[in-house]
């Protein structure tokens, strides 16, 4: 109608009317009418956008590496970004008169490759496979103060570095690498795990030899022992037969004294009995024999008597002409004399 138009846009949406070379108005969300042959819009999306990039890059020792990450952004300042790049509609107010706002993903892209490729390429392709998550800090750190984006107005919210992947050739290599890194490992396991075994069972066979020795030790020590205490004990028995010999023999020589003096007192005595009958024998020669039978008979008892007057009856028999003695009168004769 005569030029005008209705214009409405997203509240995600930031519009910049310009008219004449001047803004006319400027905010996110508007809705306005225009005439369309005098004025130029400008549509700024201020949503994040989340743009998924894969490159490839080569390392320091000329291994190719893909790079797979993602990252968002968003307009920070549409003032800038706008006079940065070309964000104005056509005619009809839906449709961008230029390819800026769809390239500003690979822009931002750009900029992330060009953080990522100057870390690989001072790397080499070990080395670059184990810093995932150090290059993923430093891409973050390294979008966030970009002076690149920041003169284009965009902020980057986050950025993730996914994967890092060498060729499938060099991928195979060093998962041979590693794999007979790990066999090799695995072999070297099994070959100390043997060597332990050996080196227990030398130190298990020392321990038994060992104490093998320390019994045959002890047993001849007590075998010396008991060896030591068959000499005591028959050294303390020769001492003990030389200590009876020695008591015998001065038991015998004291009794051999004993038996000297013991016949030396008989011989004595011997003559003191001898002595003594030659001195009753020279008394008794001097002494009728009426009185030493007297003296003898004084000491006898009824029967000694009868029997010496029988004797003396027998001696003078010739002289008796019968004698007739009984019982009576041998009874009478003994009364007569114990009384």
């Amino acid at each position: 109608m005569l030029g005008f138009q209705y214009f409405k846009a997203d509240p995600t949406v930031h519009v910049i009317q310009t008219s004449s070379g001047q803004i006319k108005r400027q905010g996110k969300g508007l809705s306005f009418f225009y005439y369309a042959p005098k004025t130029s819009l400008t549509a700024i999306p201020m949503s994040a956008k989340d743009v998924p990039f894969i490159f490839n890059l080569q390392t320091a020792d000329y291994q190719h590496l893909r790079v797979q990450g993602q990252l968002s952004y968003r307009a920070a300042d549409p003032q800038k970004l706008s006079d940065m790049l070309n964000f104005t509609l056509n005619e009809n107010g839906k449709e961008y008169i230029s390819e800026d706002p769809t390239t500003l993903g690979d822009r931002v892209v750009r900029v992330a490759q060009g953080v990522i490729q100057e870390e690989i390429q001072t790397t080499t392709l070990r080395q670059a496979l184990t810093r995932l998550k150090e290059l993923d800090t430093r891409l973050k750190t390294a979008l966030i103060s970009s002076t690149p984006l920041q003169q284009l107005g965009i902020t980057v919210i986050d950025a993730m570095l996914v994967a890092l992947t060498p060729t499938p050739e060099t991928a195979k290599a060093l998962e041979a690498e590693a794999r007979e890194s790990i066999l090799k490992d695995a072999d070297d396991a099994i070959y100390d795990r043997r060597k332990s075994a050996v080196e227990q069972e030398r130190t298990i066979k020392e321990a038994e030899l060992q104490t093998e020795m320390t019994i045959n030790n002890k047993q001849q020590e007590i075998a010396e022992a008991e060896l030591d205490n068959q000499r005591t004990l028959t050294r303390k028995r020769a001492e003990t037969r030389a200590e009876q010999m020695t008591a015998d023999i001065s038991a015998e020589e004291t009794r051999k004294a004993l038996v000297e003096l013991a016949q030396t007192n008989k011989k004595i005595e011997a003559d003191a009995e001898a002595y003594a009958i030659e001195i009753r024998a020279k008394a008794a020669s001097s002494v009728p024999v009426e009185y030493v039978k007297a003296m003898a008979m004084a000491s006898m008892d009824p029967q000694q008597l009868f029997a010496v007057a029988m004797d003396n009856f027998a001696v003078n028999a010739n002289k008796i002409g019968s004698l007739h003695i009984g019982p009576d009168t041998l009874n009478s004769l003994l009364k007569d004399y114990n009384g």
